[in-house]
């Protein structure tokens, strides 16, 4: 009875519009979660399921190559987004932008599934064409997202940017959790020999070697590469389905601060502040108005002008920095750097530096640290975390303690703190800017994409060209002299 009375008091209050704070913040923090799970959500999704895909098209394992250059030229979308903001400011409303490439990445994800394999003859060869042009649509969505996500959680209060990182974080996991009950990459190791007498000859998904060896035999994924992007498809839908409610729902409407930034309103906002100020006492607006303050309140040209010139580059800087190890350098080394310890190794890790991304905006959420000196500290550290993943990747197949249960821990834990620590500076870095204002935002997210491209630009020759890193074998890791 107890409960039924609860529901009847909480219908009751709908009905007389009397508020429910508690009930409209959890709601908004909901939405925001799940419109910054649609930022990325797509190409994670077709990253961990390249070992379904890759076997089955002409491509092969050059595809992530073909990925890595996709997904850079892609940012001739936040390119557009962040001239517009440039020479034309205030001319482009990022709501209609969302709802555009929200709903190609919807459309693009659906006909994912039903034409990834198909190929198209071309210079006298098959080529993956459908796929790849279905990636290159999916890559602009996700790129376009960081400048025009960011700049449109502008609109609600600074609460919620926390929790759209939250999100976006998630964007990671919610694939990599779904590969996991696929199967994606599940190996056995059999002999050769055994194989081969078993079934009369070695399966395509078996690797061939000399007798006696462990042989990777990938097994059959428990539900189709079909069924995955059917279910990326709906997650852009439930991100537009946000985003919709975002806009238009009465409670968030209430929750959402007033959108004076946008189509002159900021003019008149300023105009509001000096009127109030011009009603202040005397000795009230000396103190607010004095040079002291106007020194430390305006350093800088910039957003409010609370940082200066070094401050602002240093945070873009370490904005650039952290992005391009976290979205490209050590993504693609990470193979490299785990497989040599196991194939649960490998899983393991890119599990744990998947869940480590949200844990750090939940961390942010509860514990805003905004120092510059915290950040720097954070950014080496995390950087510390890096390099020794690096060096592990350039000493494979034989990095250090390879055997030992220790260096399988140690490379897992090392992802976990990688990702951990950075993360966390992405997101103050986040929350930092939006302080900052409207453009502070679309700056925020250029210099994302801009560190991200510089760091895929920089590996891409290394690993695929100059093939600089060796892999290591999943069943047979011993080292030769």
């Amino acid at each position: 009875m107890c409960i039924v009375r609860v529901f009847q008091v909480l219908y009751a209050s709908c009905l007389l519009a009397v508020p429910l704070p508690f009930t409209m913040t959890l709601l908004t923090h909901v939405l925001a979660c799940l419109f910054g799970m649609g930022s990325w959500v797509a190409i994670n999704g077709i990253w961990v399921e390249l070992p379904l895909i890759v076997p089955e098209i002409p491509e092969g394992w050059y595809l992530p190559s073909y990925l890595t250059v996709l997904i850079q030229m892609a940012n001739v979308g936040p390119l557009f987004v962040t001239l517009m903001h440039r020479f034309r400011p205030g001319k482009l409303d990022e709501r209609p932008v969302i709802y555009s490439i929200v709903g190609l990445g919807v459309v693009a994800t659906f006909l994912l599934a039903f034409f990834w394999k198909h190929t198209v003859p071309l210079a006298g060869a098959t080529h993956s064409v459908p796929l790849l042009v279905l990636c290159f649509l999916i890559s602009v969505v996700d790129c376009t997202s960081s400048v025009t996500f960011l700049p449109f959680m502008m609109r609600l209060g600074p609460q919620y940017l926390t929790t759209y990182f939250v999100g976006e974080g998630v964007s990671g996991l919610v694939p990599a959790v779904v590969a996991l009950v696929q199967g994606v990459g599940v190996v056995h190791c059999r002999n050769a020999t055994v194989a081969s007498l078993a079934n009369g000859t070695l399966g395509v998904n078996t690797t061939v070697g000399a007798n006696g060896e462990l042989q990777a035999e990938y097994q059959p994924a428990n539900f189709s590469a079909q069924v995955f992007f059917l279910f990326l498809s709906a997650m852009m839908v439930v991100c537009l389905a946000a985003f919709l409610l975002l806009n238009h729902h009465p409670a968030v409407a209430r929750e959402r601060k007033c959108e004076l930034y946008f189509n002159g309103g900021l003019a008149e906002e300023k105009s509001d502040q000096a009127l109030s100020l011009s009603h202040r006492p005397q000795e009230e607006k000396a103190m607010i108005s004095s040079p002291e303050s106007q020194q430390r309140a305006r350093q800088s040209s910039f957003g409010t002008g609370f940082y200066s010139g070094p401050e602002l580059a240093f945070i873009f800087v370490v904005l650039a920095w952290v992005n391009a190890l976290t979205n490209a350098v050590l993504p693609s080394v990470q193979s490299y750097s785990c497989l040599p310890y196991g194939n649960q190794a490998y899983h393991l890790a890119a599990t744990m530096a998947a869940v480590a991304n949200p844990v750090a905006c939940f961390i942010a959420m509860f514990l805003p640290l905004r120092s510059l000196v915290l950040i720097g500290i954070l950014t080496i550290v995390g950087t510390g975390f890096g390099t020794y993943i690096m060096a592990m990747a350039a000493l494979s197949p034989c990095p250090l303690l390879v055997h030992s249960v220790s260096g399988t821990a140690l490379i897992v834990i090392a992802w976990m703190l990688f990702v951990l620590t950075l993360s966390y500076v992405k997101v103050i870095i986040g929350v930092i800017l939006r302080d900052e204002g409207h453009s502070a935002l679309v700056w925020c997210g250029a210099v994302v994409q801009l560190g991200s491209m510089l760091g895929a630009l920089s590996m891409f020759p290394l690993v695929s060209v100059y093939g600089l890193f060796k892999s290591g074998d999943p069943c047979n890791t011993k080292c030769t002299k």
